[in-house]
């Protein structure tokens, strides 16, 4: 059973005033093997638990979540996590962080080298293997996160918020790279992100989720992010489809946003 199968998942955080929070409510989602999908909705709405428990870092409450049909009881190679910023070892050259992953496997040099050199030439980064990290702009470290995490060969690259701290045109190119990096690799990736405009570009299926308890509130199937591979994104944003979605999608978050802040008035 190959992909990854979240199977009725929920998760609750007991706090320590008595109370709890319901961040996710019975949510099931099938997710084969090569599809990029991306997930939005408004703030709280549960999108980097659902990712975190994926990756293995929080245990779910109730339900689970199936990787090529074993269950996802923690961490694992065959999951990579690229984050908002990209955690990366600051103190490691660019090539130290490529290596990281296939270095602790035991990997020999020669096989290293080789994967980092194929993986820096892909991302752009040939010419700053030997550059300590913290020269780098905050692009290019996003660059550095997506090699070292394809590093590990993962079969499901789960991003949280990957582009998010950098500015207009770079976060443009970054989309770029990443729709080149999922045809090329036919890694399924799944994206969070609260940017409509991104969703829209870099998700073949999007998820919108629904407000605290998190949900599932609609899925959409769309062209843009294989059509986006071959294409400039500036042009993608004027297909047909692409604003009347962007539209609607937008005025539903809204209201969300507006239910929550009436629900906020209300306790107040």
């Amino acid at each position: 059973m190959d992909g990854l199968h979240i199977d009725h998942l929920s998760m609750r955080f007991d706090l320590p005033n008595g109370t709890h929070i319901q961040a996710l409510q019975d949510v099931s989602i099938e997710i084969g093997k090569g599809e990029l999908m991306s997930v939005l909705g408004p703030s709280g709405c549960g999108k980097t638990t659902l990712l975190n428990i994926c990756a293995g870092f929080l245990a779910p409450t109730d339900g689970a979540v199936r990787m090529n049909g074993h269950t996802v009881r923690g961490p694992a190679p065959e999951r990579g996590m690229v984050f908002q910023k990209g955690a990366l070892f600051e103190w490691m050259s660019v090539r130290e962080n490529v290596e990281f992953g296939p270095r602790m496997k035991g990997m020999a040099m020669a096989a290293r080298n080789e994967i980092c050199d194929q993986l820096l030439e892909t991302v752009g980064l040939q010419d700053f293997g030997e550059k300590a990290v913290y020269e780098l702009s905050g692009g290019m470290q996003q660059r550095v996160a997506l090699a070292r995490c394809l590093a590990n060969d993962p079969d499901v690259i789960l991003m949280d918020e990957p582009l998010g701290a950098l500015d207009a045109l770079t976060r443009e190119k970054m989309q770029a790279l990443v729709l080149k990096l999922w045809k090329k690799s036919g890694k399924t990736v799944i994206l969070i992100t609260h940017s409509v405009e991104e969703a829209l570009l870099l998700g073949e299926r999007l998820l919108v989720m629904a407000p605290r308890p998190g949900r599932i509130h609609k899925e959409y199937r769309l062209p843009f992010a294989e059509q986006g591979v071959n294409m400039d994104l500036r042009a993608v944003k004027k297909l047909d489809g692409f604003a009347e979605t962007r539209d609607e999608i937008l005025s539903m978050i809204w209201e969300m946003e507006e239910e929550i802040m009436g629900r906020t008035e209300g306790a107040a």
